[in-house]
């Protein structure tokens, strides 16, 4: 580095088993004086703070915190600077707090779970005297703008300072340094929105420093480590100069920025300051120059580029690859006037053949948003000679405004709906997740929207579906309104949500779906026809319901309850755990998790129909079920290995008893404090004779009989997912995006497996001997049950308060609960044990009047607000 950035604190990241391949090796080998070594190694070439990470799944790293920080203490050397303690769990933390001698700095606190926790911790962190990162990170994401960088530093500077009494000269901003040169042009600022933001910073919060990970600036060229080098050290010279005080970059592979070869110092300097469109382009030209080493030859037969352009571009999106789409964009360029009719043409002629291929059932969803990433490189590598004409963009067929209504934080099935919409030539403006009706109303007028598509997962959900329907009414509008999630219907949307809109409503089953619904919407010669016919069926729907309604064929809740299952508690005795209360589980080794996977759902998830294995080598969808799975088996190996997601869960066991439909649960064994008490909904769909009307109580020893017991537990797999996914928009991957929260809720859901499979051989071990087969789990072929709050036996979301209370899940697993019961992260599964040999899964149903007013008195809450709950179970 040049001499002005002699103040710069570089902060060596070698000391870190997740950034470190050979740190970690070291650190497992309990080589800790060689570990200790690269430490010493860090400081002599340049670092002045060492960032020590021991977050491992397979290790103990509070003990390896505690080892490895008295060891660096006796060494002369390395003890002169300060340590960055760098971990997610607070008693790592903690351990390196105390043994640290002089300040230390955390990495790292944020407001992404809210206001309340970021206090929680810079209180206890306060304590210590040490400094801490706070990252630019709220509850609505990473900052990725000036603006939003600025703000919400500006917000964590004035709780920290004014509420926290936090000294400002101890924090460290992070204001998020996002890749460059991605193709993106929405990307070609980042590096000069952190600049900027830094600037902001230095000049309005009075002694604050700034940091960040320099190495993510140059993520596009992974692989050439000349031309990331010459990135890094470009990119440190100007944001150095607007005020950043420290960043994480690896000292000894630091270029002297006087000595870059003035032709690559020159582009590079073009890409960070994003001082020219083609700034990338002019890049790339060189960038094979300074690559280390030839590339990999290649295997695949390349007859297809002895095709016309058109037919290269086609076979090219058809096929999901994207090596030589510039290269054929740029030929396709200069065969036409104006750089739109490269989009017009052979772009948009080839994705019609993406989406007639998809519509006949011959392409499949995985192969589809594939395509989607090879259109988007195809445009942004033609946005810049656009942009230059000054022309604007090509007629898209109709714009749609797409949200996960407010309490919902699923968007897995809205993302995949937009990526086919937007291959098939729809502009999709998507708001993301948890947005009120009123900024998704806003949205739609703002941007003229031609159709508005909500989506939702929880039953929740289907609730505010209907706020929204009606708010839509109530303003006069005629927006078509299009629904769709996992827990929608067309029986729901026609009986509940139509009725509240007098304007077109409609219910989209999957993404494949979609294309035909918008495109016919936007049609001025189906249009009317599709509309009045949908009505018309919706209409029947709801006539129908109300001339036969469910309500006529439910017995009492008093006939209910006589028709209970006899559970015969005098020849079964309830097996006590091997404790009572909470057992925590901070870092689950994620490759335990593996081998417990169910991958039917996870092909399911991307609309792929057949159940695992046989679906790989299905006649019709095999060959996309074959390439999708080798993809999702290539990132689960680099989830395990690197470390990119982090499994935290906690159980519990509680004395307790059934009351009537309740279970109640008590402080100790003497079973007279009570601690909690869960209310269970009967079955009252009339049964045929020698069927019970079941309820979750029933499989509870009542009180006064024998002593029993309920388990709980919340389970997450989602933690770190954050900074991957804003990785992979950054460079504009739909695919890697969906690939990778699919694949986390998969691990959330055999965490959640795993751990009842634990349950039942060793914390309550009521089944030691169990000795069953992945897919005799699967089968749910083990004794007991794990139903969860918001699924057909207990369909009330709102029971997980109390089971989060019970578990302090926020605290000991790091899950939030939304207003409306969501988890977060979403890659989450929470629930109930029960123990008793008999206890099977069922769906409560429908329900009468009189179950709802019972099930609101003995909840403690209003009639409404029970009806809101319950809504989708409520007879009509």
């Amino acid at each position: 580095m040049s001499k002005p950035t002699a103040q710069f604190i570089n902060v060596g990241e070698r000391t870190n088993v997740a950034g470190s391949a050979k740190f970690k090796k070291l650190i497992f080998e309990d080589k800790y004086d060689e570990a200790v070594a690269i430490a010493r190694h860090q400081v002599e070439g340049g670092a002045q703070i060492i960032d020590i990470n021991m977050d491992d799944a397979m290790l103990d790293a509070v003990e390896a915190m505690d080892k490895f920080l008295k060891l660096i203490a006796a060494e002369p050397d390395i003890s002169r600077v300060p340590v960055m303690i760098d971990s997610s769990k607070w008693e790592v933390i903690e351990t390196g707090l105390k043994c640290v001698q002089g300040k230390a700095v955390v990495n790292s606190i944020s407001m992404k779970e809210g206001v309340e926790p970021f206090k929680a911790a810079a209180r206890r962190i306060l304590r210590y005297g040490a400094a801490v990162v706070v990252m630019a990170f709220d509850e609505k994401g990473q900052a990725d703008t000036v603006q939003r960088k600025y703000d919400i530093c500006a917000k964590s500077y004035d709780i920290l300072v004014n509420e926290v009494g936090f000294p400002p000269e101890d924090i460290i901003f992070d204001p998020n340094i996002f890749a460059v040169a991605t193709g993106i042009e929405e990307h070609d600022n980042y590096g000069v929105d952190f600049i900027e933001a830094t600037r902001l910073i230095k000049t309005h919060l009075p002694y604050a420093k700034v940091s960040g990970g320099v190495s993510n600036i140059s993520f596009s060229f992974r692989g050439n480590d000349r031309v990331r080098e010459a990135m890094h050290s470009v990119f440190l010279y100007h944001a150095i100069r607007a005020g950043m005080d420290m960043g994480i970059v690896n000292a000894g592979q630091l270029a002297v920025y006087s000595d870059i070869e003035p032709d690559l110092r020159e582009r590079v300097e073009d890409v960070i300051l994003n001082r020219r469109p083609d700034a990338t382009d002019r890049l790339l030209e060189i960038a094979d120059r300074y690559k280390g080493q030839a590339g990999q030859v290649r295997k695949e037969d390349l007859g297809w580029r002895e095709l016309p352009v058109a037919k290269r571009i086609e076979h090219a999106l058809v096929k999901g690859i994207n090596d030589y789409i510039e290269a054929d964009t740029e030929e396709a360029r200069h065969l036409f006037d104006r750089p739109i009719q490269v989009i017009e043409g052979p772009l948009m002629d080839g994705m019609n053949v993406v989406g007639d291929l998809f519509g006949a059932g011959e392409m499949f969803l995985p192969q589809v948003v594939k395509s989607a990433r090879v259109m988007k490189q195809a445009v942004a590598y033609l946005q810049p000679y656009i942009e230059a004409e000054k022309e604007e963009g090509a007629r898209a067929k109709g714009k749609i405004v797409m949200a996960t209504v407010k309490g919902d934080v699923h968007d897995i099935g809205k993302n995949i709906v937009g990526v086919v919409l937007q291959c098939n030539n729809f502009e999709v403006i998507d708001l993301g997740v948890m947005v009120p009706w009123a900024d998704i109303l806003k949205a739609a007028n703002d941007h003229e929207a031609d159709m508005i598509g909500l989506s939702g997962l929880i039953t929740p959900s289907l609730d505010e579906m209907v706020t929204v329907a009606a708010e839509m009414e109530r303003l006069g509008l005629e927006t078509p309104l299009l629904i769709g999630g996992a827990t929608t219907s067309r029986v729901h949307t026609a009986v509940k949500i139509a009725p509240e809109y007098s304007g077109p409503v409609t219910h989209v089953l999957d993404a494949s779906r979609a294309v035909g619904v918008a495109s016919t919407l936007v049609s001025t010669e189906l249009r009317e026809k599709f509309i009045k016919t949908t009505k018309e069926e919706y209409a029947d729907i709801l006539r129908k319901r109300l001339a036969n309604p469910k309500a006529n064929r439910l017995v009492s809740l008093a006939d209910a309850r006589a028709n209970r299952p006899d559970m015969d508690y005098a020849s079964h005795t309830p097996v006590r755990p091997a404790f009572t209360g909470a057992k925590v589980f901070e870092d689950y080794p994620l490759d335990e998790l593996v081998d417990r996977i169910d991958w039917t759902p996870f092909f399911r998830t991307w609309e792929l129909a057949g159940n695992y294995p046989a679906i790989l080598e299905d006649a019709v969808v095999g060959e996309s079920a074959r390439s999708l799975f080798a993809d999702a088996q290539a990132m689960l190996k680099q989830i395990v290995d690197e470390k990119w997601l982090t499994a935290r869960g906690v159980l519990g066991f509680w004395p307790a008893n059934a009351d009537g439909d309740d279970v109640v649960l008590y402080d100790g064994d003497n079973r007279s404090d009570v601690i909690a008490r869960f209310p269970f909904l009967r079955q009252q769909v009339e049964k045929r004779e020698g069927r019970a009307n079941d309820c979750l109580s029933d499989f509870m020893a009542p009180a006064g009989e024998k002593p029993d017991w309920l388990g709980g537990f919340a389970v997450t797999a989602g933690h770190g997912i954050e900074e991957h996914l804003a990785r992979f928009k950054a460079a504009g991957d739909d695919y890697n995006d969906i690939l990778l929260k699919a694949l986390a809720d998969r691990l959330a859901e055999a965490f959640a497996e795993r751990l009842h499979e634990r349950v039942r051989t060793e914390f309550w071990a009521y089944a030691p001997d169990e000795r069953l087969s992945n897919e005799e789990l699967i089968k749910e072929r083990y004794a007991g049950i794990r139903p969860a709050p918001g699924y057909p036996a207990c369909p009330d979301h709102s029971a997980k308060a109390d089971l989060f209370r019970l578990l302090d899940a926020t605290e000991r697993a790091g899950i939030i609960l939304t207003d409306s019961f969501a988890m977060v992260p979403t890659a989450a599964v929470s629930g109930f044990y029960f123990s008793h040999p008999e206890a099977h899964y069922f769906g409560v149903g429908k329900i009468g009047r009189d179950q709802l007013e019972d099930y609101a008195e003995r909840r403690g809450v209003s009639l409404e607000q029970a009806e809101r709950w319950l809504r989708p179970n409520l007879a009509d």
